[in-house]
């Protein structure tokens, strides 16, 4: 009611759907989402990403100049509350530079290839209509294994480091693990993505240039914390993994996602 006259015909457009926090699915929703608009271009973002300026979305949609390019994702800078390690993950999996990704890249950049985020991403409709959209039932990793079945097809992932948006969580230790534990999940129930390619080396260059980036920085108290928080990551994602091995009551224990398994 009390939107500024300038944007009242936007807001005329604008339909808004309710489910319940136990229908909600990582993968099913937002395909559902998708599915409800008409626009050649979607964009997908969580509610907590906020944009960096005023020039996302004409920065994000550049790369669909490219007819190879079936999806473009933003790059997430920390919140001015991030702590050291996490501010440091993200310029190491947002670096500043932007780099169109396709099949070519698998023997370079491994599971990296296959790398997107619907924190805030964008997709070109006609091609995730062809390839069956995300997952209908998912525990996470929704972006990354439809983003794996489109390089398998031929086509690219734009990663857009002009499109911003301020993105980060302070995660503890046990909320490390459950987060690595459906993520190890997420990669054995799609076998046909990443069977093929590892995601070990990749963890452990992250760890060692943050310890180095610690030193160098003059926070060598932290690197203790960074060795025990790698080690809760690591052991999560390794039970993740090998989830079909764990009883129920141990995978409701290690899992974020409840849902997903009371659903099962």
């Amino acid at each position: 009611k009390h939107f500024p006259t300038e944007l009242t015909g936007i807001w005329d457009r604008v339909e808004v759907y309710h489910l319940a926090k136990e229908e909600f699915d990582h993968g099913g929703t937002r395909d559902r989402g998708v599915r409800m608009s008409t626009a050649d271009l979607v964009l997908c973002m969580t509610q907590d990403a906020m944009p960096a300026d005023e020039t996302l979305i004409e920065e994000l949609v550049k790369p669909f100049d490219d007819p190879e390019v079936w999806a473009a994702y933003a790059r997430q800078l920390p919140l001015p509350d991030c702590r050291e390690i996490e501010k440091y993950t993200r310029s190491f999996n947002y670096p500043e530079e932007s780099r169109i990704k396709s099949k070519d890249d698998i023997a370079e950049l491994g599971i990296k290839t296959f790398f997107c985020s619907n924190v805030c991403a964008a997709y070109n409709r006609n091609i995730f209509d062809m390839l069956g959209g995300f997952e209908k039932r998912a525990i996470f990793n929704e972006d990354m294994i439809y983003a794996g079945h489109a390089v398998e097809a031929g086509y690219c992932i734009a990663y857009q480091a002009q499109a911003q948006v301020y993105h980060s969580h302070n995660y503890s230790c046990m909320q490390q693990f459950r987060r690595n534990f459906d993520l190890g999940v997420s990669q054995a129930e799609h076998p046909e993505v990443f069977a093929g390619v590892s995601s070990k080396s990749e963890g452990v260059q992250l760890v060692k240039k943050t310890a180095r980036h610690l030193a160098e920085a003059g926070m060598r108290k932290q690197i203790p914390y960074l060795i025990v928080q790698s080690g809760f990551k690591y052991i999560g994602y390794q039970m993740g993994i090998h989830y079909k091995s764990l009883g129920q009551g141990m995978i409701m224990k290690c899992t974020s996602n409840r849902n997903y398994w009371k659903q099962q």
